[in-house]
């Protein structure tokens, strides 16, 4: 299978609708083959691209906006593995990335936590051991502190300080081991994270107040797969699952109101 990184233009200002949409159809400007399936994918900035791979290895890949194409900018091979790194098999996949320039936290169905910085080559610290099950997503807190869900039901903190190879505290559904996938943090309340998993359920945790979620909500009826807060307008939730519904939330509303608006994939 030809897995391919692509760059798309989703609209030039001078397309914008009347209500701030834009308008025609994305444009494809480059793309690049992929080794391994794509599992996860961030900018770590207005040109950078992080991808991690099935394969277990780590991309950075380059967006020459000048010529439009795209260049393997750095690589971490097999970031993570099952047995044996230096063998040419036996590579797990790396499950989630996360950036915070120049930062870069990676896990994988391994247990495994890396911790890289752009143009270094080395690892800046790995938790080998970090979970006894595969990790699905990881997401800052704050720069020196992230939070990480389990196959097995489980939020995690690590503080990037301690060296102790622990988690500082452990959040969970009382007596449900069901996978969480995806995980994000509020931009504005960093003690504020949604998470997701294979039941279709939308978590909304308060990480200073016990280990319970504050809010629950039915949102889909397949796995969902991705939760992401609007970067600018917070109060704005999209989900996305394996029916291939993509949801659009708004927290301004009350919470129990439908969703603004959903499209079906």
């Amino acid at each position: 299978q030809d897995n391919r990184i692509s760059i798309w233009s989703v609209g030039e200002f001078g397309n914008v609708g009347l209500n701030g949409e834009y308008q025609g159809e994305p444009q494809l400007l480059c793309d690049i083959r992929h080794n391994g399936d794509v599992m996860d994918m961030q900018f770590l900035d207005q040109e950078r691209i992080v991808v991690a791979s099935s394969t277990g290895t780590v991309t950075i890949f380059r967006h020459h906006q000048n010529n439009q194409t795209l260049s393997a900018n750095q690589r971490w091979e097999k970031a993570h593995y099952h047995v044996d790194q230096n063998t040419s098999c036996g590579g797990a996949a790396c499950t989630g990335v996360i950036c915070s320039n120049p930062e870069i936290v990676t896990v994988g169905e391994d247990g495994r936590i890396n911790h890289f910085r752009a143009d270094q080559k080395d690892a800046i610290r790995t938790i080998d051991n970090a979970d006894s099950s595969t990790l699905h997503a990881v997401t800052f807190l704050r720069t020196t502190e992230i939070l990480t869900v389990n196959s097995i039901g489980q939020l995690k903190i690590w503080d990037l300080r301690q060296q102790r190879n622990e988690p500082s505290q452990i959040f969970s559904l009382t007596g449900d081991r069901v996978p969480l996938h995806c995980v994000d943090r509020h931009p504005n309340q960093q003690h504020i994270v949604a998470t997701g998993g294979q039941d279709g359920m939308l978590s909304i945790w308060d990480i200073r107040q016990g280990s319970m979620p504050v809010s629950l909500l039915n949102a889909h009826e397949a796995e969902m797969w991705e939760v992401h807060f609007h970067p600018s307008n917070p109060d704005h939730l999209f989900t996305c699952s394996e029916d291939g519904a993509l949801w659009h939330w708004d927290t301004s509303t009350d919470i129990s109101e439908k969703p603004s608006f959903l499209h079906q994939g």
